[in-house]
């Protein structure tokens, strides 16, 4: 006898299937290993208590491929998507019956991140900054091959919008053809040579097209009969660069580094974060290995003159960059470094009772902590009540 519900999971690819098969509907909860950072949110804001913690760093720093950051207990879950909601790395996916959806939503039963990230395209100049410097490449940079890389690539001119004009001084100009060979945009035709007038005649034909303005044909003529002027009319590559929202963790670094400062972002997650390096053992660099933000580093050391005495911290974190996700507290395999305070969520949607027992749980002050209560689980030390 058939009996529901049934539950299981599986592995396929970087992502991890939970299914819960009900009499009239599938609901599966699917994990990207590869995109989860391991920063535990889910795991504190879970109802029914159905995530743990795994081996944080080791999964993050690749060491071990058999886990994900995190596990879900299939049976124990709900499928209710409140960790889907509260992901800020777009790692967990709640399909119902293979169409991806949040019912909890639909019904307001639970708010959503108020992600506000926006480039002023009439600001921006197409440059490769925010690209570069995007630690979750959530860059898309839409602008034309412009090197004749790709076939039938723009031509370098074309990133420039201008007008040019081609002059040829009809007295002076010999139709010696130097100026048609140089360029392509030039085809100097000769008339059918004939001893009746027993001169070259012929005209200089110019295609705007194929002319970049370079005015090689103005220096190169000997006659100084060819005048070239271009006029600019905007020195905008065309394109467009876009922030791709869902892969964006509000890190700042696109903004803060954009020389035209077009870019806006909005931290999803506010509060402090303090490191006691004297605490950090020597060699690790787990939290800078796993950090999503790229804002935890390894200080540069300093002489010995400029110390006065004090200890050379070997680690340190860029508070303006750090997302607060908690990643690293989870990471660390310390004890008391790693120390944060989560102070504001920017959400959007009704702000449910769960919600706010959600909050709760999120703002309490937590630490990084040595002890696993079980093996393959890490766990948290509060340093408060929720």
């Amino acid at each position: 006898m058939t009996m529901f519900p049934k539950f299981s999971k599986k592995r396929e690819g970087d992502n991890v299937v939970m299914e819960q098969k009900l009499l009239q509907n599938v609901n599966n909860l699917i994990l990207n290993a590869e995109t989860c950072t391991g920063c535990g949110i889910c795991v504190e804001a879970c109802p029914e208590e159905a995530i743990v913690l795994g081996l944080v760093g080791a999964a993050r720093r690749g060491a071990i491929d058999y886990a994900a950051p995190i596990d879900v207990d299939e049976v124990k879950c709900s499928y209710c998507g409140v960790c889907v909601c509260m992901c800020p790395f777009n790692a967990l996916t709640l399909k119902v019956d293979g169409e991806e959806r949040l019912p909890i939503v639909e019904k307001e039963g639970f708010p959503q991140y108020d992600r506000t990230m926006t480039i002023d395209q009439e600001k921006c100049n197409r440059c490769t900054i925010c690209e570069d410097v995007c630690p979750r490449d959530a860059i898309d940079r839409n602008v034309p091959e412009y090197e004749g890389t790709e076939e039938d690539g723009a031509k370098r001119q074309s990133a420039l919008t201008s007008t040019t004009t081609f002059k040829v001084d009809d007295e002076k100009c010999t139709l010696c053809g130097i100026c048609g060979e140089l360029c392509q945009a030039i085809d100097v035709k000769h008339k059918a040579f004939s001893a009746d007038s027993g001169k070259v005649e012929g005209e200089v034909l110019w295609d705007e097209s194929k002319c970049d303005g370079c005015k090689v044909c103005v220096d190169m003529c000997p006659t100084e009969a060819i005048t070239v002027e271009r006029t600019v009319t905007a020195n905008k590559m065309k394109g467009e660069v876009q922030i791709v929202n869902e892969d964006c963790c509000t890190c700042t670094w696109c903004s803060t580094n954009c020389p035209t400062e077009a870019i806006t972002i909005d931290k999803l997650i506010e509060g402090e974060i303090e490191f006691h390096s004297e605490k950090c053992p020597g060699g690790c660099s787990t939290c800078v290995e796993i950090c999503p933000a790229n804002a935890i580093y390894l200080p540069a050391a300093k002489p010995a003159g400029e110390m006065a005495g004090a200890v050379e911290p070997t680690i340190a974190v860029n508070k303006d960059l750090c997302i607060k996700c908690g990643a690293c507290v989870n990471a660390c395999p310390g004890e008391d470094i790693i120390v944060l305070q989560r102070t504001g969520l920017k959400m959007k949607g009704k702000e449910t009772d769960l919600f706010k027992r959600v909050r709760d749980k999120l703002f309490t002050k937590r630490t990084s902590k040595v002890k696993e209560d079980k093996p393959g689980e890490v766990g948290l030390k509060m340093l408060g009540n929720a």
